[in-house]
């Protein structure tokens, strides 16, 4: 077994716990700092975890009417995104699966995640149900091609779709950080962030109110465990993109190479700068207010505009 086969395993196991065991405490972060900014105490840091422990701990319950699509959905979210933490270079640049660590399948991958929720939304037959699939669908159908087409900006120099390889030639030209097709495409995909992790503007996590729901319109029939899941899930997506946007444009800290040190390095590293992002992110939905529904997708089209301006500087100053 070779070092960077060691690497890859090793660095997938503990990319997975960290991403688990830290995803709940990022949403407490940017849950605090929003709340000190707006004057008040907040709960905590560990309050996600709190919660998540509740739920785990409530009996199960099923809405009449629902087929195994609504009760497979947390457990298929939670699952593709765990795949999503193991193989992406969050703490090592090494793959367990290199050739799974690639952008075409790690897009497509977390794609399902959120068609597995859509599904469930549609499953219960509810109004509100339907209504946050329909809405959903129609913010992934103009996000994913965003995010496959700014991280391609990025694969040009790299000459690989591959994530890791992108993370190496970063490495490798660390001025290429500042070059126009990653500042552009960097801007696309923190939009991209905000719609996939509906954040503001584009929702808003703490509402329930009916014209405003898009998330938590499809979930509100779950209650337990599958509550538990699910809102597990939605934290560890949340790390996973934070992750990527951090690593693939600020990969320094990585672990390049099998040693304690090194991960360990690797692990502070990605805590670090996800946090700061967290952070940075809860800070600037202080000063935003959610745009109408029909104005978001003339947002998300501007992100696309700017991932297909990376294409095209990546091409053309190369």
């Amino acid at each position: 077994m070779t070092d960077s086969t060691t690497l890859g395993l090793v660095g997938g196991l503990l990319q997975a716990v960290v991403i688990v065991a830290g995803a709940p405490l990022l949403v407490g972060l940017m849950r605090q700092v929003r709340a000190r900014m707006e004057g008040r105490v907040g709960a905590g840091i560990r309050q996600p975890w709190r919660d998540l422990r509740k739920q785990f701990r409530k009996e199960p319950i099923t809405p009449r009417g629902t087929s195994e699509v609504f009760r497979a959905a947390p457990v298929a979210m939670v699952a593709i995104t765990l795949v999503v933490a193991a193989i992406a270079p969050f703490v090592t640049a090494a793959s367990p699966l290199p050739g799974v660590a690639d952008l075409f399948v790690v897009v497509a991958l977390l794609a399902t995640g959120t068609v597995a929720i859509a599904l469930a939304g549609i499953d219960t037959g509810t109004a509100f149900g339907g209504m946050g699939a329909s809405r959903e669908t129609t913010i992934l159908a103009l996000v994913e091609p965003t995010a496959l087409v700014a991280i391609f900006a990025l694969s040009v120099r790299a000459g690989s779709t591959n994530l890791s390889a992108i993370v190496d030639s970063t490495l490798a030209e660390p001025s290429a950080v500042l070059s126009p097709a990653a500042l552009l495409a960097a801007a696309a995909l923190v939009l991209v962030i905000v719609a996939e992790t509906g954040r503001l503007p584009v929702d808003n996590p703490a509402t329930h109110l009916e014209l405003t729901m898009v998330h938590e319109a499809m979930v509100l029939e779950y209650a337990g465990p599958d509550l538990a899941l699910i809102e597990l899930g939605s934290a560890m997506r949340s790390a996973v993109y934070l992750g990527l946007l951090a690593n693939l444009f600020v990969p320094w800290g990585i672990a390049t190479e099998a040693g304690v040190l090194a991960l360990l390095v690797g692990v502070v590293a990605f805590v670090v700068k996800v946090g700061v992002l967290g952070a940075a992110l809860a800070a600037a939905e202080v000063f935003l207010a959610k745009v109408r529904l029909f104005r978001v997708p003339e947002l998300l089209a501007g992100s696309f505009l700017l991932a297909l301006l990376a294409v095209t500087a990546s091409y053309v100053l190369a």
